[in-house]
């Protein structure tokens, strides 16, 4: 047990001194994670990119397959796109087909296509405009996660949660730049921890490899979860 515990805080340290190493040098590395990515990721998610069908019909077809049963069709598009995330293959590819005009890590691009394209899918399904810049903001905010949300709420850098932007009574067009902003934020953080996963690797055993096999599943299937829980259903007008 001791022994588990001592590993376990070196992998820590070394974590942090990683990351910590890649931090100044991340806007070199990743000059395209910008609030222009992050909007140019959202359009293609919505309106969809090479293999992935739009957002919505991809929505509607899990609808049609669950025999209307909307719970169980957001159940399987989190299932599906926490699959998608996983295969790096193909989130480096979808990546590649946006770099075009932003240059950012493939792997990170992809997968910020298909968490949007995920909670965009959700949202439809419960009801929302995908087409309201409220709910677009919406879906911006639900990739920072539960916790990452909260946070930011309770400091004043969001004026609130995205269920509660989404149904707002008007849109506020200086909160399009902000969220996009906060996101890149959250991606080029992203990058560092990768970066700092992909070095402790090389130093322990058992990390690196392991780590990165799934931490994009886990984290899409995390923002499905809460997207699941705040999106809640539209009362039908």
């Amino acid at each position: 047990m001791a022994g588990s515990r001592k590993l376990s805080g070196l992998r820590r340290g070394l974590v942090g001194q990683a990351a910590r190493q890649l931090a100044p040098k991340v806007t070199q590395a990743a000059p395209g994670l910008t609030h222009s990515f992050v909007r140019e990721a959202l359009h293609r998610a919505i309106a969809g990119i090479g293999p992935l069908a739009p957002a919505a019909q991809a929505a509607e077809a899990q609808l049609r397959e669950q025999r209307h049963d909307v719970d169980r069709a957001v159940r399987e598009l989190i299932q599906n796109h926490t699959a998608y995330a996983s295969a790096e293959g193909l989130t480096t590819n979808l990546g590649g087909l946006v770099t075009a005009a932003f240059v950012a890590p493939a792997s990170i691009t992809g997968l910020a296509l298909i968490q949007c394209r995920m909670v965009a899918g959700i949202a439809h399904l419960r009801g929302y405009d995908l087409a309201d810049p409220r709910v677009r903001n919406a879906v911006l905010v639900t990739l920072l996660g539960d916790e990452g949300v909260r946070k930011l709420v309770k400091d004043k850098k969001l004026p609130a949660p995205p269920m509660a932007i989404a149904t707002a009574p008007a849109h506020d067009p200086t909160l399009d730049r902000h969220v996009s902003s906060l996101l890149a934020g959250e991606l080029i953080a992203r990058v560092v921890g990768k970066r700092a996963v992909t070095t402790v690797g090389k130093r322990v055993p058992l990390v690196g490899g392991a780590v990165g096999a799934v931490s994009d599943g886990w984290a899409t299937w995390r923002v499905g979860r809460y997207a699941d829980a705040e999106l809640l259903p539209l009362a039908r007008r």
